[in-house]
């Protein structure tokens, strides 16, 4: 079977722009099917608590928030592209832009009864009712002021007729894909295909464009069960570190976190870290010793203070 395993729902956009990136790279991977909201012990084991998904496996190393995902599927089909780091600063100022606050616009404003049902039909009333509330409390905690309403719904609908104006090739920086249309893919996804908003009938461009990112279609996926992948990970070493030089801070007690919305943080042992990814060591008992990936930017790091 594939070694790249991905942790997502259905209804995830986060896991839709990654399953979309693993079509367009052709890429063979597992599926391992989620809750919509924690408790998600198949992966607490795996990350210590991290609670987005999508999440990423090979072997024992570990991929946390799609940036670093993205990284490891252009690694493995020879993708760069797909680097957020390697791209010029407007593409990176665009992803920035359009993974946070249009996103958030995105959900916020499609989000409305016709939505709630057919998450009732995916699921159950009751499932319905705790992904709310779970929703209702992360927006709580979150850093990000995002807009409402009707706001939001102006915020989209400006993203859209920019992406419209932008449109002079088939992609949004070129003639080809890179990870700029993936962070503008999700959104629309959510809006468009999700919700069943008309909203983009009045721009042609746009339309043509999210007909093109779907038709790259989501790769190879074959099912597995989170018990094969715990199992994978136990009978795994992590890979090999890069090497290191005169980092104090490494072998130390940390955790890292989210610094937007879903801030719960994750435990570990810092074993490294660079101007682009941080990632921790952790050991339990289900799966073994494992390496977390984190992207650098939007996480942030604190040492744990000893008593």
């Amino acid at each position: 079977m594939p070694d790249l395993i991905l942790y997502n729902y259905a209804l995830s956009p986060f896991s839709e722009k990654i399953r979309a990136m693993l079509g367009y790279a052709n890429l063979p991977w597992c599926s391992v099917t989620v809750r919509e909201m924690p408790p998600r012990p198949e992966l607490s084991v795996l990350t210590g608590g991290y609670r987005k998904v999508p999440v990423a496996q090979i072997g024992a190393d570990v991929f946390c928030d799609s940036r670093a995902i993205a990284s490891e599927i252009a690694r493995l089909a020879g993708k760069p592209e797909l680097i957020l780091e390697e791209q010029p600063e407007e593409v990176q100022a665009f992803v920035r832009e359009a993974d946070l606050e249009i996103f958030l616009a995105c959900v916020i404003s499609a989000s409305d009864g016709q939505m709630l049902r057919k998450l009732i039909r995916e699921t159950s009333l009751m499932n319905t009712l705790r992904f709310l509330k779970d929703r209702i409390n992360m927006g709580r905690k979150s850093r990000v002021k995002a807009l409402r309403g009707k706001a939001a719904k102006e915020k989209v609908m400006a993203h859209i007729a920019s992406l419209d104006q932008r449109l002079e090739d088939d992609f949004l920086f070129g003639p080809t894909p890179c990870v700029a249309d993936f962070s503008a893919y999700h959104g629309l996804w959510f809006v468009s295909d999700l919700a069943g908003k008309p909203w983009l009938q009045d721009y042609p461009k746009v339309s043509a464009w999210l007909l093109r990112m779907k038709a790259f279609g989501h790769g190879q996926p074959e099912e597995l069960s989170a018990n094969d992948a715990a199992v994978r990970a136990k009978i795994s070493q992590p890979r090999a570190l890069p090497p290191t030089e005169g980092n104090a801070q490494l072998s130390q007690q940390v955790t890292i976190a989210p610094d937007d919305y879903g801030r719960d943080p994750v435990s570990g042992t810092l074993v490294y870290t660079d101007k682009n990814v941080t990632i921790l060591a952790r050991e339990t008992h289900e799966v073994g010793l494992v390496h977390v990936h984190f992207p650098k930017q939007g996480f942030r790091v604190r040492p744990v203070e000893s008593h």
